[in-house]
């Protein structure tokens, strides 16, 4: 569970973020997805993968992400476009308290499989302490 800040170029045209693939995030990326419109109040996620790590960051906006490794629970913030968080497999991943114009990325090292997610709490828990 780690934050990282990326180097913002800027020039007088604007800022730039560059994120590269087994560069930059510890892994290939195999998928993209975004996130956006969600009501302050709802949550997303609560779950984990047995495989997929994924790369999350808040392009517009702001949200919190809670990560639980099983024994460590941490609360992050994503409330720059250049900050970026990684959340490793095994770990249950919430999100929530999204600002109105919030759109989160997150770039997976997996392509999407039905059979990856954990939806269970106690079944994730047996999962990371056999893992």
């Amino acid at each position: 569970m780690s934050v990282i800040l990326h180097k913002t170029l800027s020039d007088n045209r604007g800022q730039l973020v560059a994120i590269e693939g087994g560069r930059d995030i510890p892994f290939h990326i195999k998928r993209a997805f975004y996130i956006y419109g969600v009501h302050k109040k709802v949550p997303r996620g609560n779950h984990a993968h047995y495989k997929t790590k994924q790369y999350m960051i808040a392009v517009n906006g702001s949200c919190k992400v809670t990560l639980d490794d099983g024994i460590t629970k941490q609360t992050f913030d994503l409330d720059q476009p250049n900050k970026a968080l990684f959340q490793d497999a095994l770990v249950w991943g919430t999100m929530n308290y999204f600002s109105n114009d919030c759109v989160l990325m997150v770039l997976a090292s997996e392509n999407y499989d039905k059979f990856d997610y954990i939806n269970d709490y106690q079944e994730f828990i047996k999962a990371a302490n056999n893992g």
